[in-house]
């Protein structure tokens, strides 16, 4: 019996983000593989773009890390450009701990 290529079989948890702002800061949820160093991985890559951390409400369900980020940019919410830039580098980063995660021995 062979295995198709591609992605593992296992439970593999999609990361998700999803962003909704106000008039003085945006709304982060961030769903996805939950691991040790997670929040702080999260908190760097934000950091790196010059977006600031306000505040953390951090959820595991399993195997699942839901979190809430409340984060802004310059003292103002994340514009569009900032959201998609935020929504890419994390899709970005947090994919390559997936990907080293599964090729270790």
């Amino acid at each position: 019996i062979t295995k198709p290529l591609g992605a593992s079989q296992g439970n593999a948890i999609e990361t998700q983000i999803d962003m909704s702002s106000d008039r003085r800061h945006t709304v982060m949820r961030i769903r996805t593989a939950d691991r040790p160093g997670l929040l702080v991985d999260i908190v760097h890559i934000l950091k790196d773009i010059s977006v600031n951390v306000l505040s953390a409400e951090v959820d595991t369900v399993g195997a699942e890390a839901d979190d809430r980020l409340l984060v802004s940019y310059h003292g103002e919410p994340l514009n569009h450009s900032m959201e998609m830039l935020a929504r890419n580098a994390l899709q970005y980063y947090l994919s390559l701990a997936e990907v080293a995660r599964d090729e270790s021995y």
